[in-house]
């Protein structure tokens, strides 16, 4: 291999013989035995590319050299050094962590026993040290803010003024690179890309994961800071769930030496994301990958040598492929454990489920090949419960997302969903949205105390009464979806009666035919402006094919929710008939049925207003009242519609 003659390049032929020489010298070697370093490179491999110009480091074993073992590093002028040199910044020299050889050189110690943390997790901590993130606040501030002027020393010299420890030191590198350096995706898909230089990072503000990564290490190393560069394989841009790695390594990572133990850090993955759509750049700063725990990063980052892992037991590629994928935002999130964790779930009857356990309540939201339909969430106290119904049979994508304590909601797991048999008893209705049933969040929305705490409920004759305690101030509305009807907005609500007694409101239901309906509930609170906001649904279901009820009276806006209907409940009435009414109706003077006549309404002792009227002669037949004594307006509350003669 031939090498440019510049200032930084050192052959291979002459970084063999020093150390040839080195060995001679310490155990007497004769120089007859000396070893061709071409013939070794030859039959040892060298270096080898592994994409993105990461580059392989390999060790040259074998008895030409008795034993000795070489780490061979090439790289270009300006290129960022693998083997870690002394540097002192400031007046002051920083060796932390350094291993002397019997020669007086020396390298960065390798990870060992006191490094490895247990595997799996133990749920103590999303980092790899005891962290108060509060503490960074000012230091972040600051950081993000410094700007290039000159080259990296001075950058570097800047970004320390307020670091006052090796944690404060590396924080403030992560911080600035996370905020300044753009991932160069046009660069990231050249494979025989050269190195990135630091010069043309710091000028562009462009790299890619190993330009990332070599950026950190020379930062780090001109911080006084231990460092080393880590190759290997991820679980990133492009992943598809269930893929297997082989060849070339597609990722570079971090290691940082803090407090007497190697650390990971993954600045790339800390500065943005690629939008899977558009191909796109966004910084969008992440701090799950600053110091993540070990046992957390193996889900994501498979190192080229395992005990950059830093668990005990290290996990083999083999596991590494086939292990759950928890997205970095499973843990942002506040999520624990989700099950099954394996990403690729073969349906049971055409059924599969899947639990995440959160440590505080959470909201959740699934889609099934790009779709909220066919499946059942609820909210759990501590997490969710998701039964899924794949429609056809083959190969599905699931995706679940949680809110946590942001206003959006995110991707935090994907599962491959393998199905080979579809029960199509199980049709689900596609306005059916989660969550499905109450749940703690009902609860924080002002509706407590249901009738019926599970999410499904069966009905034989259509008919069911659903009824909760609602906070004083709190307005409820419901609505009723089904794949075959109701099909417009006043349909919805027309198989719906509301009743509300002190501060419980029932929800009277008739379905106009056999099938599964969504019963979606909507609050508001009553002085308040604006609109409803959903709150959960329940699944209702009827096998009767005979039912066929039809809707309620529709009802208008003097209609106070305090009111009780309690004949008639039809919204149709016979032809020819005399109809009794009896009403509980609040704060009014007097109360009448018209039709083609007019029946007025008595109070009797009970509270109720009753009396009838006849349907000869009518199309429509109206329920009103009048408010105030004094005056003549009546009001329209209730409307009827009669049967055709």
């Amino acid at each position: 291999m031939e090498l440019k003659k510049d200032s930084n390049a050192v052959s291979i032929d002459m970084l063999l013989i020093v150390h040839s020489e080195k060995r001679r010298a310490a155990q007497g070697m004769h120089s007859d035995r000396q070893a061709d370093p071409r013939a070794l490179s030859q039959r040892r491999g060298g270096l080898q590319g592994i994409g993105n110009g990461i580059r392989r480091w390999q060790k040259f074993e074998g008895s030409d050299v008795h034993g000795t073992q070489l780490t061979v590093e090439v790289h270009p002028r300006d290129a960022m050094p693998q083997l870690l040199k002394k540097f002192s910044l400031a007046k002051r020299t920083y060796v932390q962590g350094l291993q002397g050889d019997k020669n007086g050189n020396t390298r960065p110690r390798q990870p060992g026993a006191k490094d490895a943390h247990a595997y799996p997790w133990d749920r103590s901590s999303l980092k790899s040290m005891p962290l108060d993130l509060r503490q960074f606040e000012k230091l972040d501030t600051y950081a993000s803010q410094v700007t290039v002027k000159n080259g990296l020393d001075e950058l570097v010299s800047d970004l320390l003024q307020e670091a006052h420890s090796d944690l404060e030191r590396v924080r403030v590198i992560w911080i600035w690179i996370c905020h300044h350096i753009e991932y160069d995706i046009e660069a990231a898909q050249e494979k025989d890309r050269q190195a990135f230089k630091p010069t043309d990072i710091l000028r562009t503000q462009k790299t890619n994961c190993d330009g990332y990564a070599g950026l950190f290490e020379k930062m780090c190393r001109i911080a006084g800071v231990q460092c080393m560069t880590v190759p290997g394989y991820s679980k990133g841009f492009g992943y598809q769930t269930g893929q297997s790695f082989s060849g070339e390594f597609d990722h570079a990572w971090n290691a940082v030496y803090l407090e007497g133990r190697w650390h990971l850090v993954d600045s790339t993955w800390g500065s943005g994301l690629v939008d899977s759509t558009t191909s796109k750049f966004t910084f969008l700063y992440n701090e799950f990958y600053f110091l993540t725990h070990p046992a957390l990063f193996i889900e994501d980052h498979f190192p080229d040598n395992k005990n950059w892992q830093l668990l005990k037991p290290p996990q083999s590629l083999k596991q590494f492929e086939s292990n759950m994928y928890h997205k970095s935002e499973f843990y942002n999130k506040g999520m624990l454990s989700a099950h099954p964790e394996t990403s690729v779930i073969k349906t049971v009857n055409g059924k599969a489920t899947v639990t995440i356990e959160s440590c505080a309540p959470t909201l959740f939201m699934f889609m099934l090949n790009g779709k909220q339909e066919q499946g059942l969430l609820s909210l759990r106290k501590n997490g969710m419960k998701l039964d899924i119904y794949p429609p056809t049979v083959g190969t599905h994508k699931l995706q679940i997302f949680a809110k946590g304590n942001s206003d959006i909601y995110s991707s935090v797991l994907e599962y491959t969903l393998k199905c080979n048999y579809v029960d199509i008893s199980v049709r689900l209705p596609a306005e059916l949205h989660q969550p499905v049933g109450p749940s703690w969040f009902s609860e924080q929305m002002g509706i407590v105390k249901p009738s019926h705490p599970d999410p499904i409920i069966h009905t034989s004759d259509g008919r069911c009464s659903v009824s909760f305690g609602v906070e004083e101030g709190i307005s409820v509305l419901a609505s009723l979806h089904g794949d075959e009807g109701p099909i417009t907005e006043e349909t919805q609500r027309r198989y719906i009666f509301q009743v509300q007694r002190q501060k419980r409101a029932e929800l009277k239901v008739q379905l106009p035919q056999a099938g599964k309906f969504a019963l979606k509930i909507f609050v508001k609170k009553r002085l308040e402006p604006g609109n409803y906001v959903f709150v959960f649904n329940y699944l209702l279901c009827c096998t009767n094919t005979k039912v066929n009820w039809p809707m309620f009276p529709e009802s208008f806006g003097n209609w106070g929710q305090d009111n009780e209907l309690l004949e008639p409940l039809s919204g149709v009435l016979p032809a020819n008939r005399n109809i009794p009414f009896k009403l509980k109706l609040h704060g009014i003077a007097k109360a009448l049925v018209k039709g083609q006549d007019t029946w007025p309404l008595t109070l009797n002792r009970e509270g109720y207003w009753e009396g009838s009227c006849s349907t000869a002669g009518c199309h429509e037949i109206y329920v009103m009242v009048l408010e105030n004594a004094n005056h003549n307006f009546y009001s329209y509350i209730l409307k009827y519609k009669v049967n055709a003669q």
